[in-house]
């Protein structure tokens, strides 16, 4: 498999050149500290692992759950059971590092809690309804955004324990319905959902890292990260967040989608900014 990996890295970094101009600016405007050599190795790293990314993907697509858990291991689960024996739901908050795909096809295997992951629809309708198809095969749920609020009504009043998989880091579509900090010397919209939603339902945010053990072997640590939102004050649960992806990005950050357009939308003048 990851001969076919290593193939298609030389094709697309050296032959397509897949978005390397907008992975080189994101990355020389996020580390300006860090040498042109140091940026260079990060990038070339980075285009590897995204390689991995897409046959371990497709690899996803069809895999079994004995298959998938010798590849994806939650290393301290209990972080998470001890909620579901008390019958509450979580929000699980992440981010696009490392593999995720993984998490989302097995989310309702891997845990006690019914799993729900929270996205956005792919933009193809005919790639995308398959690929939907596939990732909730064994039994995760996977909800629109948009849709999120009448899922997690009709689960809280029918008092089924779930856990909620959200990935903070995307582009939010609405600037002004966003938080807004400075991120990796950069002003930066954050999805506000997650915590709108823990403090709306005073459900627990656990957080969780993908670390990367090596090559096709990956361990997610979690941690207890908000187990009372409604004792917090607003934006304190995304602030929080922001500095943990941020300190995560500054010790390993290879594993982070680069190639993406991050930084794409401008901030409102008269939206505030947390520095």
């Amino acid at each position: 498999m990851y001969l076919i990996s290593d193939i298609l890295y030389l094709l697309v970094y050296y032959v397509v050149r897949y978005r390397r101009e907008v992975t080189r600016t994101n990355l020389q405007r996020s580390f300006p500290e860090k040498s042109e050599r140091e940026r260079r190795g990060i990038e070339r790293r980075y285009y590897r692992h995204m390689c991995d990314l897409l046959v371990e993907g497709l690899f996803n697509m069809f895999a079994t759950p004995p298959q998938i858990r010798r590849r994806y291991r939650i290393v301290n689960r209990e972080v998470i059971d001890r909620y579901y024996e008390r019958g509450q739901s979580v929000i699980l908050l992440s981010q696009h590092y490392n593999n995720w795909e993984y998490m989302v096809v097995s989310l309702n295997f891997q845990l006690l809690h019914h799993g729900v992951g929270v996205g956005k629809p792919l933009q193809d309708k005919g790639i995308g309804s398959w690929i939907a198809r596939r990732r909730i095969r064994y039994g995760t749920e996977v909800v629109d955004q948009t849709n999120v609020r009448e899922v997690l009504d009709y689960y809280d009043r029918h008092h089924v324990p779930t856990a909620y998989m959200m990935l903070a880091d995307q582009s939010p579509s609405n600037t002004r319905k966003s938080y807004w900090a400075t991120f990796l010397h950069q002003e930066t919209p954050f999805l506000y959902g997650p915590e709108y939603f823990a403090r709306r339902y005073n459900y627990p945010v656990v957080y969780y890292e993908v670390r990367k053990v090596r090559r096709g072997r990956y361990e997610i640590v979690m941690s207890e990260f908000c187990p009372h939102p409604q004792e917090t004050q607003q934006y304190d649960i995304v602030k929080k967040y922001v500095r943990q992806l941020e300190a995560l990005l500054q010790r390993q950050p290879e594993y982070w989608l680069w190639s993406h357009r991050r930084w794409k939308r401008q901030r409102p003048a008269d939206m505030p900014i947390d520095n």
